[in-house]
């Protein structure tokens, strides 16, 4: 595999360099990384085992001896990574972006030189192994470049490859989707203890059904739709909940979430 390197070492990154190192698809001496904060890259030396030092002078020595580049940084800053980036690059090197809501062209256009670029919308699930990657291909991007990111990302989970013109959507569903998820467990754990039950019993029922649930329906070959009938008795305690949910707009509401996720992803674009 060629060596790789991360612009940013959060914990998106993070995600992604555990991934590759518990698939073996990589060791840890083949991965660097740069960022500004001691503390990131206090993480990725100390738990990790990779090469992770400050910005700067070390971003172009990363540029220069990895044949993939990862840009991992916050959507605001990627201009000036790229610029800092772009004397140094290899020739041939691959452009691997998870910066929300910045397009291939963008990339393309900033770096000059008809860069291979390939776009992905991961989410952090990746942490656990169970990651949801989404990939586009920029203009310049080969059957081979894809082929590369596709490994590299589902090392750590699952992926798809969508138009970029869709990328705005998947960010919408499955990249801010677990805070989604979180959310419901929070809420979940409110409504027990608000019924009458402890703390400690209200998280962990919370937690234990949600993680339950995820698992059946990963299991299972019923629709979410179908295992939601099996459990909903008719007349029964979960028809009058989801009866609530229902009559609450709970479905329309799920809607201008994603519809508002997208329309943010498409501002940080711009």
């Amino acid at each position: 595999m060629p060596t790789i390197g991360f612009i940013g070492a959060g914990n998106m990154a993070e995600a992604i360099a555990r991934g590759l190192l518990r698939s073996a698809l990589y060791r840890p001496n083949e991965i660097r990384a740069t960022d500004p904060n001691p503390e990131r890259q206090k993480l990725f030396v100390d738990d990790l085992g990779i090469p992770c030092t400050s910005l700067g002078a070390s971003c172009h020595e990363t540029a220069g001896k990895s044949d993939v580049i990862v840009l991992a940084t916050k959507p605001f800053v990627i201009a000036e990574a790229l610029k800092q980036l772009a004397p140094n690059l290899k020739p041939d090197a691959l452009i691997i972006s998870i910066a929300a809501g910045i397009s291939c062209k963008f990339i393309e256009e900033t770096l000059g030189n008809n860069p291979r670029v390939i776009r992905v919308m991961p989410n952090t699930p990746m942490l656990a192994g169970k990651g949801m990657s989404a990939l586009a291909r920029g203009a310049h991007a080969t059957e081979a470049d894809l082929i590369t990111a596709e490994r590299i990302f589902a090392s750590a989970g699952k992926t798809v490859r969508v138009a970029e013109t869709e990328m705005d959507a998947v960010t919408a569903v499955s990249g801010s989707g677990p805070a989604y998820i979180f959310l419901l467990a929070e809420a979940l754990t409110e409504a027990a203890k608000a019924a009458g039950l402890s703390d400690s019993q209200a998280a962990a029922l919370a937690r234990e059904t949600v993680i339950g649930a995820a698992t059946l329906l990963e299991q299972s070959k019923d629709s979410a739709q179908e295992l939601r009938r099996k459990v909903t008795t008719p007349n029964g305690t979960t028809q009058a909940a989801i009866e609530t949910l229902q009559a609450g707009g709970f479905a329309e509401l799920m809607t201008k979430a994603v519809a508002a996720a997208a329309k943010r992803s498409m501002e940080l674009g711009k």
